[in-house]
């Protein structure tokens, strides 16, 4: 389906599942929202390993990162109309052969240029699986599965975020960290298989290839990876205070502008705002938007405390969080699809954010010495947000689209998934460091030199390491440290009270914005009762 405003082609009725086995059109579906979700994952998590494996400094590290990332965002939007111009089946199948060469081949480079290069061809590979296998579900499936295979679209994010540090501790510990790329030398053929086998071989659209927008492509693209990588770097960099940073923001943002012009004045607009114009998409975005940022609670709160606090490695906290915050998403997805097809996606909505709000004030009740077994029930609470928000947000935005846009708007659903996870996590980590030196600082005002509560502390730790040995210069070297340390530790606890509060915040504005729709017109993700 094109993202062009004129002409696009049509949605999928069902009758290409009779031609075609849907079956494995799924298993494509399933394998490519797996793929996409653990690989991002688990190269964020093991990213530390990484850098100790391939001998990379700090620095390189982190733009090893950016460099990774920063091409699906490059593709994702061009994806859609590329499957509607060449087909599904061309699009993800010569892809997952090479994405499979190039996981092979990682793991024996030590070079640092050829490094970043393959990551970014890898990165610019990956970008092509989400956009593309969701066409599969317009243009394979018969209607009445659409929305359980958006389900499985919505359950691999949220399963994938839970199921990361278990991965990456069961591959350090156990078959070696190779196999965060070797994984998808099986993955990754198997959905061109898939393909092969579940999707009709499409002619190609002369006509639409003859239309392309290619500079409305080039600039929407660009622009969001420019913008991505400044907001990858960004906390690292100091912001604006690098010239760098605000070169890729700015430059970025130019860019998109320029699209915007380009979209208004080409004859044949590759995505026309008009896709997206209505009141009711405009606000499921925000609520995407939304969930991405409360979401945080669980994909960098939780863990970022178990690390950095607790001082614990993946494999530590890897089986706690699967068992809570991954395991109970195979009873809240189902969940909610069978509700979607019953009542309004509105209240699913607020169904989610609910719980949210619920998972993010219980996190409020922190203290330095929560293991992974405490965050049990706000875990178990938060997958039910987890698995109805984000999959309803995404069944009410197609619902208010056109159907024959259907696929452009669940391509620009994923550039703003992407984009927006990236600026809720750099402005979260932000957000705690600011507030750890702010703690630090109020803390410390209460530990004065000299004061006569910090010398009864220091001389009762000095005895403590005094009886176990140490000299005296020793014994107080180590008392001041400890609690230098002591201080730190409640700061960081108190930044991290502080995140889970602005999670718990933002869950209330999603609230706000679910008011703010309308009822979605009849069509086949809508249940009868509920349309307008």
């Amino acid at each position: 389906m094109s993202m062009a405003s004129a002409e696009p082609a049509p949605a999928a009725t069902g009758e290409a599942a009779g031609q075609v086995r849907p079956i494995f059109a799924v298993s494509a579906l399933l394998l490519g929202s797996f793929l996409v979700g653990f690989d991002t994952r688990l190269f964020t998590i093991g990213l530390p390993d990484l850098r100790g494996a391939y001998g990379l400094s700090f620095d390189q590290g982190a733009w090893l990162n950016t460099f990774a990332t920063a091409p699906q965002i490059l593709i994702a939007p061009a994806v859609a109309w590329l499957a509607a111009t060449f087909g599904v089946r061309r699009v993800l199948f010569w892809p997952s052969l090479a994405y499979a060469g190039i996981s092979f081949v990682l793991p024996q480079v030590r070079e640092w240029e050829v490094l970043v290069l393959l990551h970014a061809l890898r990165g610019l590979l990956l970008g092509v699986f989400i956009p593309a296998t969701i066409m599969i579900i317009f243009r394979t499936l018969p209607q009445r599965w659409w929305i359980w295979a958006l389900g499985v679209y919505a359950f691999r994010l949220a399963f994938s975020l839970n199921t990361g540090p278990l991965l990456i501790g069961l591959y350090d510990t156990h078959v070696g960290w190779e196999w965060i790329y070797w994984q998808d030398m099986i993955l990754a053929p198997l959905i061109g298989i898939l393909v092969s086998l579940g999707t009709p071989l499409q002619k190609v659209d002369v006509g639409l290839l003859e239309r392309a927008d290619w500079g409305g492509m080039a600039l929407l693209g660009t622009g969001w990876a420019l913008i991505y990588a400044g907001l990858d770097q960004g906390n690292r960099l100091d912001w604006f205070q690098s010239g760098l940073i605000t070169c890729l923001i700015a430059g970025g943002a130019i860019l998109v502008v320029g699209f915007a012009i380009n979209e208004r004045l080409v004859e044949h607009p590759w995505a026309s705002h008009r896709v997206i114009a209505s009141r009711n998409v405009i606000l499921s975005f925000m609520i995407i938007l939304a969930y991405t940022a409360t979401g945080l609670s669980n994909s960098q709160l939780i863990p970022g405390f178990l690390t950095t606090v607790a001082g614990l490695r993946p494999e530590q906290i890897g089986l706690p969080i699967f068992l809570t915050g991954a395991l109970p998403l195979i009873v809240t997805v189902p969940l909610a699809v069978i509700l979607l097809r019953r009542i309004d996606a509105r209240l699913v909505i607020l169904f989610g954010f609910i719980a949210f709000a619920i998972s993010a004030w219980m996190g409020t009740n922190l203290s330095p010495v929560w293991a992974p077994w405490d965050f049990a029930p706000m875990s178990l609470v938060q997958s039910v947000g987890q698995g109805f928000t984000l999959l309803a947000a995404i069944v009410f935005i197609l619902s208010n689209s056109d159907p024959k846009q259907s696929t452009a708007v669940a391509a620009y659903v994923q550039v703003l998934r992407l984009g927006g996870a990236e600026t809720a996590t750099t402005v979260m980590a932000t957000f705690l460091r600011h507030r750890e030196q702010l703690h630090s600082y109020l803390l410390g005002l209460h530990v004065p030199a000299g004061g006569a509560h910090t010398d009864d502390a220091v001389g009762r730790l000095t005895g403590l390491f005094a009886a176990d040995g140490a000299s005296g210069a020793l014994a107080l070297g180590r008392a001041l440290g400890t609690l230098k340390g002591m201080v730190a530790e409640q700061a960081s606890v108190l930044a991290y009270i502080d995140g889970f509060q602005v999670t718990c915040w933002i869950a209330l504005v999603g609230l706000v914005l679910v008011a703010l729709l309308r009822a979605a017109p009849a069509g086949p993700l809508v249940p009868p009762d509920s349309a307008r």
